[in-house]
């Protein structure tokens, strides 16, 4: 086991381009029964556009009265599934699709601050994953064991697209999504607020379920094949790796080793 180090405090491939708005609007589209619903559903998310189905409208006639109640909210307009189909052509849309404008993004200090409370918080670090569904799944995992938020790059990183959103399956509205420019830097800022950075490689010496992984952690994940930089190695307190019984496949598709590493922690601290 790595030493610790003073003065810490406690231990612990390209987005599909979205389709052009009607009119001329601003917005993008999100498409998809979880994601629509959760974008409704966020009040820090402003909504332009409701296309659905009428087999949709029927479905969901009960959520959406609850969320269409707000005054910002918009009429939804019922339309063929083939409209959808051409504003949509290659999406899974499930009759439905929101026009919305983007989210603003809060910044690393601003989410440090929000776990500066909790003892055990979890952040994800993504070193340049640039595949759209494995963040959104990601996000989705960090939703599901209650990450304080996700940090990626500025450059080679998705932007939140609608195939981002629909993977997220809702945990766009409810998980910080956090880009830096430089990720060296952010990991410094990172363990300056007392976490430790703790990095997921395919040829670390030391299994995830032997390292003694309490307090403030950072899980920090590279891109599959190229796996994390050099640098972003460097700047990590320990390197783990997940055991593999086959060794036909070298690792894990990178939003299964974010969700087996979540698990891992959930399972140290008992959340």
């Amino acid at each position: 086991m790595a030493k610790r180090k003073p003065n810490r405090g406690p231990r612990p491939d390209a987005a599909p381009r979205e389709p052009r708005p009607p009119h001329g609007g601003s917005g993008h589209w999100l498409f998809g029964t979880h994601a629509v619903l959760a974008a409704l559903a966020n009040p820090q998310r402003r909504c332009q556009r409701l296309l659905l189905t009428a087999e949709a409208e029927r479905a969901l006639a009960g959520e959406l009265a609850a969320l269409l109640a707000a005054p910002s909210r918009p009429s939804p307009e019922v339309v063929g599934r083939g409209e959808l189909d051409r504003l949509l052509p290659t999406a899974v849309h499930q009759g439905i699709a929101l026009e919305v404008a983007p989210l603003e993004e809060p910044t690393l200090e601003e989410v440090l601050r929000q776990g500066a409370a909790a003892s055990d918080a979890v952040l994800l670090v993504l070193d340049q994953v640039t595949d759209p569904h494995n963040v959104g799944a990601i996000l989705r995992s960090a939703a599901a064991f209650g990450a304080l938020g996700v940090v990626v790059t500025e450059r080679h990183a998705p932007h939140a697209s609608a195939a981002l959103a629909k993977a997220a399956s809702g945990a766009l509205e409810t998980i910080p999504l956090v880009r830096v420019g430089n990720l060296a830097r952010a990991l410094e800022e990172i363990k300056g607020a007392g976490f430790w950075c703790i990095g997921l490689a395919a040829d670390a010496a030391l299994i995830i379920a032997e390292a003694r992984l309490d307090g403030r952690t950072a899980l920090v994940l590279g891109a599959e094949g190229a796996g994390l930089r050099r640098l972003t190695r460097e700047r990590c307190d320990l390197l783990v790796r997940i055991p593999l019984a086959s060794a036909a496949i070298a690792s894990l598709n990178v939003s299964n080793a974010a969700a087996v590493a979540l698990y891992e922690l959930a399972r140290r601290t008992g959340s």
